[in-house]
This record gives C-alpha cells, structure tokens and sequence, in this order.
C-alpha cells in the first residue's frame, strides 16, 4: 500500500510539474525559431560584410517578458499560471481583451498527461526523470516542426547524446543497440532522402528528421527503427491523404515529419518491445 501510495504521488507531482515545463514550452515552441532566424540573419549579414545598423535587443527564451500579441500589455505572473489563468481570464487578454490562443493550455494539458503517465509507466527512477526529458523534448520538437518545419539542432542533438549516457548503464537498452540505433535511425532516413532527390529532383525531408531518428535510436537501440519509421510514414501518410481529400492542404506544401516520429517515438518508449515483437509475429 506504501508503495501504491508513493507511486501516486509520484505521478501527481510529475503531472503538476508538467503543467509548468508546458508553460516553459510554449515560449520555447514560440521563442527558439525566432531566435535561429536572427542568428541566420546576423551570419548572412556579416558574410556579406554589412555592419548592423544598432545593436539588437537581446532576445532569448527569458528575455524579454512575455507580452499580449494585440496589444504589447507585460503578461503579470498572476496571468502566467499554467491553464487556472487561461480560464480565469476566460481566454482574453486583461487589458485590451483580445483572444489569447486556445492552444497556449493545450499544451500545457498534454505535458501535464504525459508526464503523469510517464512517470506512472517508469516509476522513480533514472528511467522515470529521463524519460520525463525525452518527453518534453518531443512536445517542444513536434509543435516548432508543426509551425516552421524547423527542427532545431539545439533540441535534437543534445537529445541524441543524452540517450546515448543513460544507456552507458542500460537504463533503455545496451549501449551497443544504442550506438548503432544512433547510426542506423541517421544513415536510414539519410539513403531515402538522397534516393527521392536523386529520383525526382525534389528534397522529400529536411537534415532534423535524421536527426531526430537518429535520437530515437539512441534512447531505445536499433530495433525499434523500423517499427518507429512504419508507424510515423503510416500516420503520416494518412493525414497527409485527408488534409489533401479535405482541400485543407495543397499538394505542393510540405507536410512536416516531425511530429510523426514524435509520436511514433513516444509509442516506442513506451510500449517498444511489446509492439516490436507483436510486429515480427504478424510477418
């Protein structure tokens, strides 16, 4: 009963901890591309030997405060709680009551679940913080892909990496499964993208999906590869057909991959091995 107890508590504190890591990662979705725009802009502008015109403010996932959209009103920390002040606030701005997007405690919502779910599922633990990481990474990497099918090395590679220590003691697989699953999930998507170029002309993904892949692998070992890229190429597939049926998406746009190897990821933490050899049965 103990045990029972600590596990509940456990899952809740994650789960309220999640709601305030969602918060952190609206800005983090919101403010990280904008922030690499401004650095592609700087690089461009010094290869081309201009000087800036006056420093830039500075602009970082802290800096400045958060403002309403419409009208530039300093979001207080009291309209800043997770979910409580998007329902307080009956979704609107205080000041000039202008609609603040619903997505915002979406968000937080999801990370809050999945968070308790996550550490339900591992347990407390190096398996249970870790996969709380791994988690919140993938949120972040699905929604920025979603709005700029952008996925930032700053997020992937240090996700690659870390999968690849906690491994070091097998805390999700062995370390050789891990270094290979690395390599492979990278070199895997890298041959399709290079033989759709070479076949049609045109670039059928971007660099981030290698990499991201390539995380995956790190965190649960080669085998998952393939289960991982069937289910992402068949999700994506799918709602890629209905958006098109649906004229709510032209053919020549990009469909983001991203947050099909998100989620197709999440399934594999989660269920990897069950789902792998219920796979391998069915061939």
């Amino acid at each position: 009963m103990d045990i029972l107890q600590d596990k509940l508590v456990f899952t809740a504190l994650c789960a309220l901890l999640g709601l305030f890591v969602g918060s952190f990662l609206n800005v983090v979705i919101h403010r990280l591309p904008l922030m690499m725009e401004r650095e592609w802009q700087a690089e461009a502008a010094a290869l081309r030997g201009e000087e800036p015109d006056a420093p830039q403010p500075r602009f970082n996932l802290a800096t400045p405060r958060s403002r309403c959209p419409h009208c530039g009103h300093l979001i207080g920390a009291l309209e800043n709680i997770p979910v409580v002040s998007y329902l307080l606030l009956r979704g609107r701005c205080r000041h000039c009551d202008g609609p603040i997007s619903v997505r915002y405690p979406l968000i937080e919502v999801l990370c809050a679940a999945l968070s308790g779910f996550t550490a339900h599922h591992f347990g407390l633990g190096m398996a249970g913080w870790g996969a709380l990481v791994f988690v919140w990474a993938l949120i972040a990497l699905c929604f920025i892909d979603f709005d700029t099918q952008l996925l930032p090395d700053s997020i992937t590679l240090p996700l690659l990496w870390l999968g690849l220590l906690l491994n070091l003691s097998g805390t999700y697989t062995d370390i050789s499964s891990a270094v290979v699953g690395a390599s492979a999930g990278y070199l895997a998507l890298w041959s399709v993208y290079w033989l759709f170029k070479l076949a049609t002309g045109k670039e059928g993904m971007g660099y981030g999906d290698f990499k991201l892949l390539a995380a995956l692998g790190a965190w649960m070992g080669w085998q998952i590869l393939p289960l991982t890229i069937l289910l992402s190429s068949l999700v994506g597939a799918v709602v890629g057909v209905a958006l098109i049926v649906l004229r709510r998406h032209g053919r020549e746009i990009p469909i983001p991959f991203g947050p099909y190897l998100a989620a197709a990821g999440l399934l594999a933490l989660y269920w990897g091995r069950p789902l792998t050899q219920a796979y391998l049965d069915m061939l």
